[in-house]
């Protein structure tokens, strides 16, 4: 049977969106990895799966995340706005909770049309994140002195002159021996205390237009730094997302969101 779906966008970085509660089929990695596809399928950077939250929790679903390659992330920034808005035109409620791997995520739409979420508090712990070895995460022992932090995602963030550097670059790390789940690659210049460019590598995914996740990464990162402030508009190549880090230590994400077409598949 054909199933329904969605394409959205957060800034550029692009889903496919299916609601899987309906539906008694769990899609295989070769299934993610051929809808994935820009040229044989739908295409995108991330393929998003709703489900039926726990029983006995205040989330009011559950969202899997897949990359192109068909690996599972724990959180998606950018994803969590789109399915956010999705649930908004379902039920008409200003506030959502979304369950993902790194745990319940809260949405509200703003008066501007934009959607911010409280993408929960950073852990730096080396540990945590994790790398391979113990090390000083704010000074990594590796060539270019990146920070590391995780957002339910391990992320690097690299502070450059030339953001473009990632392209060259962004794939060694990916798989370095010092990550052993790999790791998203950001590399940022700081242009002023409230401001920075940013492009990620994506684990699992290459070069995307934005990463939520990395975004808020990155201004954990230089904020641990004393780089920037604690509020930070963070200049992707999709577009603007507005990154707080709190005092209470959360860190609250801003930025738009759009649905590109809607549409059937058949498998």
């Amino acid at each position: 049977m054909p199933i329904p779906f969605v394409k959205m966008h957060g800034a550029g970085n692009d889903f496919v969106v299916i609601d899987a509660r309906p539906l008694a089929h769990d899609f295989s990695e070769d299934e993610v990895r051929r809808l994935a596809d820009r040229h044989r399928g739908i295409g995108c950077d991330q393929f998003i799966t709703l489900h039926n939250p726990p029983p006995r929790t205040d989330a009011d679903l559950l969202m899997r995340i897949r990359n192109p390659d068909g690996s599972e992330a724990g959180a998606c920034g950018n994803a969590t706005r789109c399915v956010a808005e999705l649930l908004f035109e379902q039920n008409g409620r200003p506030y959502q909770v979304i369950r993902t791997q790194f745990g319940d995520l809260a949405a509200e739409r703003l008066g501007d049309g934009r959607i911010r979420v409280d993408m929960g508090v950073p852990a730096c712990g080396w540990d945590e994140i994790p790398l391979a070895e113990a090390a000083d995460t704010l000074h990594l022992p590796l060539p270019g002195d990146p920070a590391a932090c995780s957002m339910g995602n391990p992320h690097v963030t690299f502070f450059v002159r030339d953001p473009d550097l990632v392209e060259q670059h962004g794939g060694r790390w990916e798989r370095h021996k010092m990550f052993p789940e790999g790791v998203n690659v950001g590399y940022a210049r700081i242009d002023e205390r409230d401001r920075m460019r940013l492009r990620v590598w994506e684990r699992g995914a290459g070069l995307t237009l934005a990463c939520g996740s990395g975004a808020c990464a990155a201004v954990v990162n230089a904020h641990r730094r004393g780089l920037v402030e604690r509020r930070v508009q963070v200049e992707m190549d999709g577009g603007r997302l507005e990154i707080e880090y709190a005092p209470s230590g959360h860190v609250l994400m801003t930025g738009p969101v759009a649905t590109s077409f809607r549409g059937e598949v058949e498998l």
